[in-house]
């Protein structure tokens, strides 16, 4: 049974612990944070601490917490032995201390604190420094998902940032769509099948092949009317962040 120690009371936090904490091949023997309200939702079921340099032994030592706290909390920790590792896509295994068995462990999701939908396709990658931690790690991985992948740090900095271009950038889109339906005085609600169709076809086709609309027909003069309408005096505040994406998406040859 592996041995772990969850430090970090946030969303990635909750959805490891509510995974691990009734996995029968896994011991999270404890959580650390310094947030004490947080650490009530775990403290149900598990020991807590608030305490950084009095940590209990663990096989790994998982620190979920925020980019920019991973290197100085990480040279905080009191480890004498076990692998220490962090979840963030878009921080280097060479921010964890040296003289420690170090890796990453990051899940390629949008994580709210809840355990998602169809939990075990969630990408798991995974970075170590020698053979015997990618196994220990892995097993771990494997407990969460079925799906692992071996990750280097610069692969998963670029997989991170193609990840927000994807997520989030997409999100904002929808959220601009939004304000202009509500300044139109028209129901966002419309474009919500529109959106899961835009969606489901990209789980079978490539992007490229999804593409549609005058993108897709060369349609010069639908898209040049979109781009007026943008300047209208009622859309001007989302004009200069929309205009630059429909002219690259538009602009290439489809």
């Amino acid at each position: 049974m592996l041995k772990v120690i969850l430090i970090g009371t946030g969303n990635i936090s909750r959805f490891l612990f509510d995974v691990l904490n009734v996995h029968p091949s896994v011991d999270l023997a404890q959580v650390v944070g310094r947030n004490t309200q947080a650490l009530e939702y775990f403290g149900k079921s598990t020991p807590v601490s608030r305490k950084f340099d009095n940590l209990m032994e663990a096989d790994v030592y998982i620190l979920a917490i925020s980019d920019d706290a991973i290197s100085e909390v990480a040279h905080q920790l009191d480890i004498k032995k076990g692998m220490l590792v962090h979840t963030a896509g878009s921080v280097s295994m060479e921010a964890l201390p040296a003289e420690l068995r170090r890796g990453v462990l990051y899940p390629l999701q949008s994580l709210s604190g809840s355990i998602p939908e169809k939990m075990q396709e969630i990408p798991l990658c995974v970075e170590a420094s020698i053979e015997e931690d990618y196994s220990l790690l892995e097993k771990l991985a494997y407990c969460i998902s079925n799906r692992v992948e071996r990750i280097n740090s610069e692969e998963r900095r670029q997989l991170h940032l193609a990840a927000v271009v994807a997520n989030n950038f997409s999100n904002h889109m929808f959220y601009l769509a939004s304000e202009i339906c509500e300044d139109q005085g028209v129901p966002f609600d419309l474009l919500r099948p529109l959106i899961r169709e835009s969606c489901n076809k990209i789980m079978n086709l490539s992007p490229y092949e999804a593409q549609t609309g005058p993108a897709r027909r060369g349609d010069q003069e639908t898209i040049d009317e979109h781009l007026e309408m943008l300047k209208e005096s009622s859309l001007q505040k989302i004009y200069s962040t929309l205009s630059e994406s429909i002219q690259t998406t538009y602009g290439k040859e489809l």
